[in-house]
């Protein structure tokens, strides 16, 4: 491993700007490495998780949901945020049969994303779902989206064409065209 002390930042002081019901918000105080200070502006989040369903056919299980920071409908994989103590799985199994009814009996992580790492501490877990059967969404109140399917050549596309800039989504769509490619495996089923 090398030796990062050159690159790193030294917290002096920290004020909370925003202690909300989802986000917290810190202005820290920090030395850089040449001695000199600045402050850094970060938001703390829970981390969520990321659901990337298969259907037996090969097609995706996406959303269509209004994202007001964006001021659009955005189009997206099932995700959401971790509740406090709550296992990933356990999240990614709840936000998927609360936001597009599924279950799944193939569960299988696939990796960690920070989507935005210059000022949240946020973290995302990819999981794949597999084995997928439909009963009934169980929407969170006052949480309004579309499910559909769409092949992941769809999906790619949307994606080169801009119709898909959602981070996660984007991310997500680089594991499944490596995993369908075979490039990438998938280890460790649940």
């Amino acid at each position: 491993m090398p030796d990062d002390s050159h690159l790193i930042e030294q917290k002096i002081d920290s004020q909370e700007l925003l202690k909300g019901r989802f986000l917290h918000a810190f202005r820290d105080t920090v030395r850089l490495p040449d001695g000199s200070q600045t402050t850094r502006e970060y938001v703390v989040h829970p981390g969520a998780v990321m659901v990337i369903p298969i259907l037996d056919d090969g097609r995706l299980v996406l959303e269509r949901q209004f994202r007001y920071p964006m001021g659009r409908v955005m189009v997206e994989f099932p995700a959401g945020k971790l509740d406090e103590g709550e296992d990933p799985l356990a999240c990614a199994r709840r936000e998927l049969l609360e936001e597009t009814g599924y279950t799944a009996t193939e569960w299988t992580r696939a990796g960690l994303l920070h989507p935005v790492i210059s000022y949240s501490t946020e973290f995302i877990e990819i999981w794949f779902a597999r084995g997928l059967t439909l009963s009934k969404p169980a929407l969170d109140e006052g949480e309004f989206l579309e499910v559909f399917t769409a092949t992941p050549a769809e999906l790619q596309a949307w994606c080169r064409d801009g119709q898909v800039t959602d981070a996660k989504t984007l991310a997500g769509m680089l594991w499944l065209q490596n995993v369908l490619s075979g490039v990438w495996t998938l280890d460790g089923a649940r």
